[in-house]
């Protein structure tokens, strides 16, 4: 081996132990960003509508769990373990998930701050959200008259829905607020992760689930089988779950971390 190639392996092993620093990662999320928005309307709706279907299964995975697991003060430390599955298909699967979209497409508007980059996050935003909603209603169609999980199962995954569904439109703002803040900490920590992907969506998922956080996509869930069932109007599903968990989503996810994260490598960009 010669010392120039010894010289080339070194520089790459040094290379892959340096950690990413603040400035890469805002460019590595930034670029991901400014690829979606080149993306067709078409694949954004698409791959939107899937990952609602796919994110949908954190909501059945749990409740399956909390039907098998005994009723015991310890069971919502494993059965909020299920709540990250979605997530974990949904992210490893490059699927378009609207609360990914409050840090991913908002750092390029916030670099170059024009009307066409503006419009280009609205029509990808609209998109992706309704693709996701309509996913996560057509499988909580299937869930409610599908046949597709035994009846106890079924009565476990209603008795969470309702549960969701108890919590106030204020309360239901207050806990998305540190789900969206969590969920675009998530997408910023990725690209250092190496390797260790799965690890960190279940841990920063499990969190979500376990502190009873809401989360747009995944309360739509929830939320369309009490409708689907005839036990929610749809217009308190709208306004009293949907949109304060959209309004508080977004806050958490594009008005603190988003901003934050910019505020802090604005000065080295």
């Amino acid at each position: 081996m010669t010392q120039e190639t010894q010289r080339d392996d070194t520089r790459d092993e040094v290379r892959n132990h340096l950690s990413l620093n603040s400035p890469m990662i805002y460019e590595v999320v930034r670029r991901e960003g400014v690829e979606e928005l080149r993306r067709p309307t078409h694949s954004l709706w698409w791959s939107g509508f899937i990952a609602g279907i796919a994110l949908s299964t954190s909501v059945f995975f749990e409740s399956f769990l909390r039907h098998y697991l005994p009723d015991a003060p310890w069971r919502p430390l494993v059965q909020s373990f299920g709540y990250c599955f979605g997530f974990v298909l949904v992210i490893l699967g490059r699927l378009q998930l609207f609360t990914e979209n409050t840090i991913t497409v908002i750092l390029p508007m916030l670099t170059d701050f024009k009307g066409r980059v503006l419009v280009n996050v609205a029509r990808l935003w609209s998109v992706v959200l309704l693709a996701n909603l309509a996913g996560t209603l057509v499988s909580a169609a299937m869930a409610v008259y599908g046949d597709i999980a035994s009846p106890e199962q079924l009565a476990s995954a209603m008795e969470l829905a309702r549960h969701y569904a108890d919590h106030t439109p204020l309360e239901m703002l207050l806990k998305s607020i540190p789900a969206g803040f969590l969920v675009a900490a998530l997408v910023w920590i990725l690209p250092g992760a190496r390797g260790n992907e799965f690890w960190v969506i279940v841990l920063v998922t499990y969190v979500i689930g376990l502190g009873g956080l809401t989360h747009v996509v995944a309360g739509a869930t929830e939320t369309f089988m009490l409708v689907v069932a005839g036990e929610l109007g749809v217009l308190p599903a709208l306004y009293g779950n949907l949109l304060p968990s959209l309004v508080g989503n977004i806050a958490g996810g594009t008005l603190l971390f988003s901003v934050l994260a910019y505020a802090q490598v604005r000065q080295e960009l």
